[in-house]
């Protein structure tokens, strides 16, 4: 392949607290935009616009693919964007948040309801498409820059590690407060017009945190290209990368077990357990796992190394969950016990995946001469929607075979055999996913701890030399 790019490393002051710190509000923002309409649009679409669990379901399935696309397409555009004097991503950050979270708003806009049910479903449809594209015109720069902030692989895992807490931080805010303020009177209905003042304080959130983001972090890797590279060659360097493939994959198996095993854990302690209280528990592991995991990652990384850690974890989580199956527990302590540490080995491989993407992206630079931080990170992201898109639809279809029937019409109580079926796919699927996730990296991936550090030493090397010869000129 021609090379028509040369990428240098420019020399500003060293990376720091700054960036780490400017980075996690980054995930904050997207999270008071993506959590809020992950977590309430659906409620906000059938208890105040009137819209049927079905048309819903039907409009988020296919958003989801078209967002999927969406993604590659943005990580095309921002790779054959300008390069700014700030750098190649944070003016795609500045430009795009203001549809992103005026769109926000558009979609709960309570008055919406009176309209014909034709003209809301096409008002819902055009909306929930434009949020979604513009999400990833925000999405895929602000995950892609991380490899240009630095191409230290440590540094890669403390913006892995930040970005991990800026997501279960920004989470948690919108998920225990947000419900603090939407409903009204006695009777807990929920308010449209309190909805859409809530959702207008979350958009103004958002803009400060892209904000801190903009501000606080820098851009030290840049790659400044004379002319854009073919899409076949893009898609043939993409097909030898045997690392971005295998990640893809594993990413794909983590996502699907993260969307069941939640659906899942509700399900397994309303019924099994009948334990709200230990289902309130469960629920939150997945952001105290990260909390607790993310002052070790740096040290983990740079003594064992960002797969070895993660193979390791990953098979220690198939065999907490593994025993759980075996034993069949009807002690929810016990089970939350043994969930906590089946939590803590799937959180090392989400506390590093975002620097894993870097990892790649470094060797897709080394084995194709090319550097595509956006196109690569879109791949990534696609793979992510499809897997929520499956686990989506595939969770429904679960509870359906296994006889599951609902409750909504005057407390139905499932059988034992339904209640034991249950159990067994709440242990069950997290013990095959995070198993199978384990055995592809340890057989499969190529990026360990020696072929990471040689190829940011090869870069860093090239990027040194291009840098000399730019300021020689």
């Amino acid at each position: 392949m021609q090379n028509t790019q040369k990428t240098v490393t420019v020399q500003t002051h060293p990376f720091g607290i700054k960036d780490k710190i400017g980075y996690m509000f980054g995930d904050i923002g997207n999270n008071f935009s993506f959590n809020v309409v992950n977590s309430f649009l659906m409620i906000f679409y059938t208890n105040v616009l009137g819209l049927t669990g079905a048309q819903v379901g039907v409009l988020f399935l296919i958003a989801r693919f078209v967002d999927a696309f969406a993604d590659i397409t943005v990580g095309r555009l921002v790779d054959n964007s300008k390069l700014h004097p700030s750098g190649r991503f944070k003016p795609w950050i500045r430009r795009m948040q203001y549809p992103l979270l005026i769109s926000l708003v558009l979609l709960f806009v309570p008055f919406v309801k009176t309209w014909a049910l034709p003209m809301r479903l096409v008002y819902v449809f055009a909306t929930y498409l434009a949020w979604g594209i513009f999400y990833s015109s925000v999405n895929i720069p602000y995950g892609s820059m991380a490899s240009a902030i630095s191409s230290d692989p440590n540094h890669k895992t403390s913006l892995s590690t930040f970005r991990a807490l800026g997501s279960a931080l920004g989470s948690a805010i919108t998920s225990y407060i947000i419900p603090m303020f939407m409903y009204v009177g006695a009777s807990q209905q929920i308010s449209g017009n309190r909805f859409f003042i809530v959702v207008i304080a979350c958009a103004i959130l958002g803009y400060i945190c892209y904000n801190l983001t903009t501000h606080l972090t820098t851009e030290r890797v840049r790659t400044e290209k004379s002319e854009k590279v073919p899409m076949k060659a893009l898609v043939q360097g993409m097909l030898k990368d045997k690392a971005l493939l295998i990640l893809v994959l594993v990413d794909l198996v983590i996502v699907v077990n993260q969307n069941l095993s939640g659906t899942m854990i509700s399900y397994l302690f309303n019924d099994y357990f009948q334990n709200k209280a230990a289902m309130s528990i469960a629920l939150i592991f997945n952001f105290a796992t990260v909390i607790l995991l993310a002052p070790f990652s740096t040290w983990m990384t740079s003594k064992f190394g960002r797969k070895e850690c993660s193979i390791v974890a990953l098979i220690f989580g198939s065999l907490t969950y593994g025993t759980l199956l075996v034993v069949h527990t009807h002690s929810a302590m016990f089970y939350l016990v043994m969930l906590f540490f089946g939590s803590l080995g799937a959180g090392v491989f989400n506390l590093m995946v975002w620097a894993f993407i870097t990892d790649v992206i470094d060797n897709h630079e080394v084995i194709t001469g090319v550097r595509e931080d956006g196109i690569v990170y879109g791949v990534n992201s696609f793979a992510r929607k499809v897997a929520q898109a499956i686990a989506g639809g595939f969770g429904g279809f679960m509870l359906t075979f296994i006889g599951y029937q609902s409750s909504t019409s005057g407390g139905i109580v499932q059988s034992a055999a339904v209640v034991h079926r249950i159990y067994n796919l709440a242990a069950g699927i997290p013990t095959v996913c995070l198993g199978l996730a384990g055995l592809i990296l340890l057989f499969f991936y190529p990026l360990n701890k020696k072929r990471v550090q040689a190829n940011a030493a090869k870069l860093k090397t090239i990027h040194d030399e291009n840098s000399a010869k730019e300021a020689n000129d």
